[in-house]
Parts: structure tokens; sequence; C-alpha cells
């Protein structure tokens, strides 16, 4: 998460919005990783873990507004 994403999340107006959308976007990537870890591919797994890292950011910086 960089300077710029905290100030575009301060400037986004309607936050309310994007939180619906977002947990779309976490219920998507875990059912990703699930798949990952069932077909036990190691690089999916990392990749999803790390995207669901930088939504979970989003939310928290979203929720906090």
């Amino acid at each position: 998460m960089t300077m710029e994403d905290v100030i575009k999340a301060f400037r986004c107006r309607e936050p309310e919005k994007r939180i619906p959308v977002l947990r779309l976007e976490l219920d998507y990537e875990l059912a990703l990783l699930h798949e990952a870890m069932v077909n036990n591919d190691p690089h999916r797994v990392k990749q999803c873990k790390d995207r669901l890292k930088d939504l979970r950011q989003e939310m928290l910086m979203l929720e906090a507004l």
C-alpha cells in the first residue's frame, strides 16, 4: 500500500459503494485460494495471499473513513 493509495482512498467520495464490491472480491479471492490449496499449487497460493493482503488493507482503510 503506497501513500498514493491512501490519498486515493481518502478522496473516494463513496466508500459505502466500494465496500460491497470489495467484499465480493474478497470472497472470490478466497475461493481461488481454496482451489489453489486443493490443487497443491504453491505459486497460486502465494498470489492469492498477496492479493488478499492488499484487499484487506483497502477494506480497513475504507471502514476507517
